[in-house]
């Protein structure tokens, strides 16, 4: 059952919150947590995102916490209760923040665009998406964008699928659910499939791709001062100048830093009338 009543409810609570709370937009503080959506498990997160923490405190001066859930439910819970300083996120994500609590999207990587995939081990005998009607998928979480939210969208939308879908956590669960035969197909992004080693994505093949849109933004709170915020981006724009700063990048999936704002890149997703298909955890 989509549970969007909640999520209404969450963002009028938000909105009297903000009102009852005082603001404490403009001033600086010493330390600022980024939260990063649950693609991959926690330890490899960590390994990816850390270096560019460390980076960001000594060209700014500011500490930097990184902030890691084990679920992606419990991110969204996490965002939408206005925790984390900056979040990146998906897509869809991306306007549940901003309509939640303003969170603003500045920066995205230039480099490409975000498509999800379905996959299917090399040996089953599904041709087309269309062979997927009345079958199982398995999908990281409700909400994850290429991976679940846009694709569901669209196999009811666009091909008029009736999938059953299995939620198991994570794109790496997901891939190996279709590769054991647990489930038809698997959702996912090109990113996570590549991290996978040579022989693993050897065993599947793409069945399907999404039309591309802007991939994950890094986004931030309005509670954030404005100087604060510029010295980020500056700095993540500047980590293209060298080899060491375009791993960085490359790692937590910002190649090409590029900036980029709500209405000019996300407010577009609300056409697809994705909300139909969201689902809030209680």
């Amino acid at each position: 059952m989509i549970k969007w009543i909640g999520l209404m409810n969450r963002y009028v609570l938000s909105t009297l919150a903000a009102l009852l709370i005082p603001s404490s937009v403009g001033l600086a503080q010493e330390r600022y947590s980024l939260s990063v959506v649950p693609q991959l498990p926690p330890l490899v997160l960590h390994d990816d995102w850390q270096p560019l923490l460390e980076y960001l405190e000594e060209e700014t001066g500011f500490e930097f916490e990184l902030s890691l859930q084990e679920s992606i439910p419990l991110f969204e819970l996490d965002f939408l209760d206005a925790k984390p300083d900056f979040v990146f996120l998906n897509p869809y994500h991306a306007v549940m923040a901003f309509k939640a609590h303003g969170y603003e999207p500045v920066l995205s990587d230039g480099s490409r665009q975000l498509k999800g995939i379905l996959v299917v081990p090399v040996g089953s005998k599904l041709e087309s998406v269309n062979d997927l009607d009345g079958q199982t998928i398995a999908f990281p979480a409700p909400n994850a964008f290429g991976a679940s939210l846009y694709m569901r969208a669209l196999l009811a939308n666009e091909f008029g699928l009736d999938i059953t879908a299995s939620y198991v956590g994570t794109h790496a669960n997901s891939y190996r659910h279709a590769l054991l035969g647990e489930a038809a197909a698997a959702g996912g992004v090109y990113n996570t499939l590549h991290k996978e080693s040579e022989d693993f994505q050897a065993a599947l093949r793409v069945l399907y791709e999404t039309p591309g849109v802007t991939p994950h933004p890094l986004a931030v709170h309005p509670r954030v001062p404005a100087s604060v915020r510029e010295a980020v981006i500056d700095a993540m724009i500047d980590l293209k100048e060298t080899e060491t700063g375009q791993a960085m990048l490359e790692a937590v999936q910002l190649r090409d830093p590029m900036p980029v704002t709500y209405e000019g890149q996300f407010q577009i997703l609300d056409e697809y009338h994705l909300e139909d298909f969201v689902v809030i955890a209680d």
